[in-house]
């Protein structure tokens, strides 16, 4: 590139380019995010492949499958969920789902090409005796060779010690939006207390996957507060989920503006640019998008899905659409054989790395409490189940 070509695309985006967008960081201000939010949206997805590029395989998505193990008279005032018990959206209470029924579902997504398989409740924190069979549900889905993935609500430190004892590879959590507007979505639960959970998972040895909801009525700037507090997160989150809000009807959210795709697709970039290692999902509202939307996520660094017929509460694309277009654009399934290469290189460099600086820096969950809103004050058949919220 010649002198007066560089100098013209630096005009044109408006920002310079950090020295490395590869190094992961964790002190990222609301205003450095609305930057890249507001870049030209072509130097924007420009950027997010290059840093996707750098740490994972561009045509590698990792495919997951969603089940509801216990369904429905969720105690949370979610604004945005069918299950929960304060508003009428004619979902019907189920029970925890049996165990070998959880296995069946797991082979068969297996079977079906998932390489993580994920289990979702409606509570607002499991019960003892209900822990006891989620963990050996994680125990026999596990044997399958699948990776494990559970949401239950709330845990606190020994709950989330007997999960990862039981070999629970995710714990999903999400903080759905910025602490600025949460109040505006939940009362029943603080942000604190989210925040709580993702550190008790931490400290259990298990990974983090906690992403957010698009499309609610917040603003860019609150789009940039999720993000800036995921990223700030020490270790980032090893799953990000960035959803796309599914209006249901008898939500406080039915009526809801529809959220500009276009804008989706930048929160997907931005989210690749700050969480460089992180896999980035494209989740819920996947079967509201057409094709060249998907297409524009996985350019603008979206590297997961959840594959198969339904998402929680919602629709999500049939898996053959889903095969139809892997095909399409040249895309397929990453292995866990992918995964754990890439983790033991990953381990490799980190373990040189901090040989030569003779350092050894631990890690905390950021959170700062000065920004914290407070909220305001057929037989024979497995059924469809539906899970806790609309989201992983």
């Amino acid at each position: 590139m010649t002198v007066e070509a560089s100098r013209v695309t630096t005009q044109a985006t408006n920002i310079p380019a950090p020295a490395d967008d590869s190094v992961v960081r964790h002190d990222w201000s609301v205003a450095e995010i609305e930057a890249l939010f507001a870049l030209p949206f072509n130097d924007l997805l420009f950027r997010a492949q290059q840093v996707h590029r750098q740490h994972f395989d561009p045509n590698a998505v990792q495919v997951s499958t969603l089940l509801s193990i216990k369904t429905g008279a969720c105690p949370e005032d979610c604004k945005y969920c069918p299950q929960s018990g304060h508003y009428n959206t004619g979902l019907g209470k189920e029970k925890l789902m049996e165990i070998e029924k959880v296995v069946e579902q797991a082979r068969a997504a297996k079977d079906a090409g998932a390489s993580r398989f994920c289990m979702g409740a409606a509570w607002k924190s499991p019960r003892e005796r209900d822990l006891e069979v989620v963990t050996e549900m994680v125990r026999q889905v596990k044997s399958l060779g699948l990776e494990t993935c559970m949401t239950l609500g709330m845990v606190d430190t020994d709950q989330a010690r007997k999960l990862a004892d039981a070999g629970l590879d995710y714990y999903n959590h999400n903080l759905d939006t910025s602490p600025e507007y949460y109040g505006e979505i939940i009362t029943t639960r603080s942000y604190s207390e989210r925040l709580d959970t993702l550190a008790s998972v931490r400290e259990a040895g298990m990974k983090v996957c906690s992403g957010g909801i698009l499309g609610m009525g917040e603003t860019t700037t609150d789009r940039a507060g999720l993000l800036r507090q995921l990223a700030n997160l020490e270790p980032q989150p090893e799953s990000v989920p960035i959803n796309m809000l599914v209006k249901v009807a008898g939500t406080p959210l039915e009526n809801v503006d529809d959220l500009d795709p276009i804008e989706f697709i930048r929160a997907i970039a931005v989210a690749r640019i700050m969480m460089p290692k992180s896999h980035v999902r494209l989740s819920a509202g996947r079967e509201q998008m057409d094709d060249s939307t998907q297409a524009l996520a996985f350019l603008a660094g979206a590297n997961s899905i959840f594959y198969g017929e339904r998402l929680l509460t919602t629709g999500n694309p049939q898996a053959n659409r889903d095969r139809e277009l892997f095909e399409r654009l040249g895309l397929h399934p990453e292995t866990r054989q992918e995964v754990a290469s890439d983790e033991v290189r990953e381990a490799a460099l980190k373990a040189a790395m901090e040989e030569q600086a003779r350092a050894n820096v631990e890690g905390s969950l950021f959170y700062d409490a000065t920004r914290e809103a407070t909220p305001a004050s057929s037989e024979g058949q497995v059924r469809e189940r539906k899970p806790c919220g609309l989201v992983v």
